[in-house]
C-alpha cells in the first residue's frame, strides 16, 4: 500500500509541475491583495477583473465635432478625459484618457514638441522627492520597455520652445483610463498614443482645457458618435 501511495504522490507531483501558470486575477474567491502560491516559483497577486477592463465610453471613436479649431488640432478635456485629433468637416477621433490627480491639473495652449517611441522616463527630482516620502523610491531614469510608465509612445509638450514637463504618452497601467491618476500628464491606451503619434507631428497645436482656464477661448461641441465615419473609416 505504502509502495502505491508513493508512486500515487510522484505522479501528482510531476503532473502539477507541468500546469500551466495561471493568471492573477483568474482564481475564485480570491480577493485583491492576496498572494497566491502556484506550482511555478512565481508568486501571483490577485488583481480585481474590473482594473484591467477600460469603460466603453473612453474607446476611441469617431464623433461629429463642431469647433473653431484647424484641423490636425489636439483638444484635451481634462474635465471629461477625452483627447480629440480634429479631423475637419466637423469630425474628429475621440481617445480615453487618464488626466492629473487633485492638485496636478493645469491648462494652456503648447506644441508637441518632440516625440519618442519606447521613451525612457526620467521622474523629476521633485517628484522622487515627494514619492520617497511615501516610502516609493522611483528611479533616476529608467529605460523604454513594457514595465515603463510612458508606455508605448510619447509626446513631449512644449511652449515657447522649452519643455514644460508635461506629456502625452502611453501607460503600463490601462485601467487608469478615465481617472485623475497622473502627476499632470495625459494618460492614453497604448494603442490609443501609437495611432495618435502617428498623426500628430511635431508642432501640432495642444490645447489643454482644464483648471485656470489658461487655453484662453476655445469652441468645441462633442455630437456624439460619428456613425458614417466609423463605418467608412473617414479621417483615418
Amino acid at each position: 500500500m505504502r509502495k502505491y501511495a508513493s508512486i500515487l504522490l510522484a505522479a501528482t507531483v510531476a503532473a502539477t509541475a507541468m500546469m500551466p501558470v495561471t493568471p492573477a486575477g483568474a482564481f475564485p474567491g480570491a480577493q485583491p491583495g492576496d498572494r497566491i502560491e502556484t506550482a511555478s516559483t512565481v508568486t501571483l497577486v490577485a488583481q480585481p477583473m474590473s482594473k484591467k477592463q477600460v469603460a466603453q465610453k473612453y474607446k476611441r471613436t469617431k464623433v461629429r465635432f463642431v469647433t473653431d479649431q484647424a484641423p490636425g488640432t489636439v483638444i484635451v478635456d481634462t474635465n471629461n478625459k477625452y483627447l480629440y485629433y480634429v479631423e475637419g468637416r466637423n469630425r474628429a477621433t475621440r481617445y480615453g484618457i487618464g488626466v492629473g490627480r487633485d492638485g496636478f491639473g493645469w491648462s494652456g495652449v503648447v506644441k508637441v514638441g518632440r516625440k519618442a517611441e519606447w521613451p525612457t522616463w526620467t521622474p523629476p527630482a521633485e517628484m522622487r522627492r515627494r514619492e520617497a516620502k511615501k516610502g516609493r523610491i522611483l528611479p533616476v531614469v529608467q529605460q523604454g520597455g513594457e514595465d515603463n510608465p510612458l508606455g508605448a509612445r510619447a509626446l513631449y509638450l512644449y511652449q515657447g520652445g522649452r519643455d514644460t514637463i508635461f506629456r502625452i504618452h502611453g501607460t503600463n497601467q490601462p485601467w487608469t483610463i478615465g481617472q485623475n491618476m497622473s502627476s499632470g500628464c495625459i494618460r492614453m491606451m497604448n494603442q490609443d498614443v501609437e495611432h495618435l503619434y502617428a498623426r500628430a507631428d511635431i508642432g501640432t497645436k495642444v490645447i489643454v482645457v482644464g483648471p485656470g482656464n489658461k487655453q484662453g477661448a476655445i469652441q468645441y461641441n462633442d455630437r456624439g458618435i460619428d456613425f458614417l465615419g466609423t463605418l467608412f473609416g473617414f479621417g483615418g
